[in-house]
């Protein structure tokens, strides 16, 4: 089995909402606001949203082969401690797909294309959330503040943490 990591199409919003299903992340009753806003997102220019898909030898796993999906987001106003940037959104990964590499490669490849719009790339993450703070350290990001919320991101009885990381310098 391999893996291919490309941008979304309006297509692919069937298979990232069942992907995102899968993972528990989305609810029935919710499913209609989630499509209509990844397609949005997919729409958007100033956004990037990437699908995984599997394949086997012969074709792609399930109906449309999308196994984890991640986007960015662009806030053209500060927000506190949070400024206007760019930003990584979430990255979902079916359960069964998950430990082979596919967040490092959503990531990657959202980085790569924020790279050439901005000279940082924000995110924001769960302080409890070790295996996303640790995916982040990889390319270099750092704690910039921590807080309840940051932009429409809210930590219900937790603490979120601002990262930011620089482009790389050739």
């Amino acid at each position: 089995m391999h893996f291919t990591i490309r941008p979304a199409h309006p297509v692919d919003v069937a298979g990232i909402l069942a992907a995102d299903t899968a993972a528990g992340r989305t609810s029935p009753g919710d499913a209609g606001r989630f499509a209509a806003g990844i397609s949005a997102a997919v729409a958007d220019p100033a956004r990037l949203v990437v699908v995984a898909e599997a394949h086997d030898d012969a074709s792609a796993v399930g109906g449309s082969g999308v196994v984890g999906w991640a986007k960015t987001h662009h806030w053209d106003y500060a927000d506190g401690a949070a400024p206007a940037g760019h930003y990584l959104g979430g990255v979902t990964v079916r359960p069964e797909f998950r430990r082979r590499g596919l967040a490092v490669q959503l990531t990657d490849a959202r980085l790569q294309w924020l790279w050439e719009r901005a000279e940082f790339a924000w995110c924001v993450v769960n302080a409890r959330n070790e295996a996303s703070l640790a995916l982040h350290r990889r390319w270099g990001f750092r704690e910039v503040a921590r807080g309840a919320r940051f932009h429409t991101v809210a930590f219900d009885g937790g603490e979120g943490v601002l990262l930011s990381a620089a482009r790389p310098q050739d």
